[in-house]
Order: C-alpha cells, then sequence, then structure tokens
C-alpha cells in the first residue's frame, strides 16, 4: 500500500457542501488549489458568490449543483449528474449545516426538524450516496463538519449541539462499515469561526471577549484554520486515520 506525506489532490474529484461561503467556501479553495476538481453543492444554485470563477482561474474543473440537502430528491439528482460528468467521487466534505439560536423552551417541532433534517438527516444521505461512488472505486475521503458544540454545552443550541454530537458519532459508525472498503470517514469541530454566520454575534464585544476567554490561543478562527485539517484529512497524509473528530477549538475542550 502506498504511503505518502502529500497533500496533493491532483486528478481527484470533490464534493462539498454548503460551499458558497465561509468554510465551505474555504474547503472549496483548498482542495482546488491542492489539484482537486470541484463540485460545488449550492442551496441556491444561483448565489456561489464567485467561487466558481476563482476555481477555474486555478486550473480546475468546477460543477455547479442545486442541492439543498434537506430534500432528498434533490441529493439524488446532484448525484446522478456528477456520475455522468465524472463518473467518481473521491472526496466528500460535509460541510452544509444550520444553528438558529433559540431558548428550549421556544424550539418548535418545526424549528427542531429543520436543524435535524439538515444537519443529520442531509449529511447522512450525501454520506450514502458519496459511498456508492467510492466502493466502487475502493477509494474514498469523507469529511464531516461537526463542531466543539457537539461536545460541550452552548446555551440557546440545545437542538445544534445535539446535531454535531451526533455527528460526531455517524462519522464513527460510517468509519466502522466502510473501512474494508478503502474509505476513511472523520469530523472536524471547530470552533467560532469568523464567518458571514458567526458575523453579528462576535459584533457583540461582551460575547466575543466571553469567547476568547475560553480559547487558550487567544483569537477567534478563520476559515482557512478549518480548510487546513480538511485538507489533511482529504489526502493522503492522513491514510491511516479515521473515525476520529478532530478538535479545531484553539484548546475550549481541553479545560
Amino acid at each position: 500500500m502506498e504511503h505518502s506525506y502529500t497533500t496533493d489532490l491532483t486528478g481527484k474529484v470533490a464534493l462539498i457542501t454548503g460551499a458558497a461561503r465561509g468554510i465551505g467556501r474555504a474547503c472549496a479553495l483548498a482542495l482546488a488549489e491542492s489539484g482537486a476538481d470541484i463540485v460545488l453543492g449550492l442551496r441556491d444554485i444561483h448565489s456561489d458568490e464567485g467561487l466558481a470563477i476563482e476555481i477555474k482561474a486555478l486550473g480546475r474543473k468546477v460543477l455547479s449543483l442545486q442541492m439543498d440537502i434537506s430534500k432528498i430528491s434533490e441529493i439524488k439528482a446532484a448525484f446522478e449528474i456528477i456520475e455522468k460528468e465524472f463518473g467518481r467521487l473521491d472526496i466528500l466534505v460535509n460541510n452544509a449545516g444550520i444553528g438558529p439560536p433559540n431558548a428550549i423552551e421556544d424550539v418548535t417541532e418545526e424549528d427542531f426538524n429543520y436543524t435535524v433534517e439538515v444537519n443529520l438527516k442531509g449529511t447522512f444521505f450525501v454520506s450514502q450516496y458519496a459511498g456508492i461512488l467510492m466502493r466502487r472505486n475502493k477509494y474514498g475521503r469523507i469529511v464531516n463538519l461537526s463542531s466543539q458544540a457537539g461536545f460541550i454545552a452552548l446555551p440557546t443550541e440545545s437542538v445544534y449541539c445535539m446535531t454535531k454530537a451526533g455527528i460526531a458519532h455517524l462519522t464513527k459508525c460510517f468509519a466502522v462499515e466502510w473501512g474494508k472498503y478503502n474509505i476513511t470517514v472523520n469530523a472536524v469541530a471547530p470552533t467560532f469561526i469568523q464567518t458571514p454566520g458567526t458575523e453579528e454575534w462576535l459584533l457583540n464585544e461582551k460575547f466575543k471577549n466571553e469567547i476568547l476567554s475560553k480559547i487558550l490561543l487567544g483569537r477567534v478562527g478563520i476559515p482557512k484554520d478549518v480548510a487546513s485539517a480538511v485538507l489533511f484529512l482529504s489526502s493522503q497524509a492522513s491514510s491511516l486515520i479515521t473515525g476520529t473528530t478532530l478538535m479545531i477549538d484553539g484548546g475550549w475542550t481541553a479545560q
């Protein structure tokens, strides 16, 4: 078996869900810069905010697909196109997720169901479809987006925390079943990252200072902090790592 220190992804095809902005965008660019052709799974195919153009400028093939991962029909249709266009999928980054804040007593059934549908159900079924292609080629790298919220409790984020804890354990379940096909399945668990989705929170100085008091390295993360770890777990450099969740939290959960 070939062992390599390299993170070169030349010749690989990678799908990133929720790719339009923030962490997903950074992951797509990191994998493209390392040589992979990129499939962008987008909740709205018309709003990639120029990402496809950036990837093409790197000399990579790029395919933008409509993929609201709360809808199984859109997942299925997207994978039919991936198979037709590329005939393979080597890397999947399950980035799409939501985390609307709400006190426990105010969570509605609709709120609960939608968060679970996107974060857990969506991750499960995108992985299932990806696995069909990966098993055929006896090769695959799946990287799920968990969160430090899956390991600690955050106020007003009970449903989000639950789903991210679920993703960490689901990662182990997939790893156990698919290791025999040379498919590794891992997760990353970031702390607060500066993205459009967290901008409003981090503009609150009191909140930001409270966050910084818990991060041993003294700074909030940026999308590249996560994308670098995702690149590692997507490459041959991590070929003997599966079923694990890598904390990208500046030491928060070490305390």
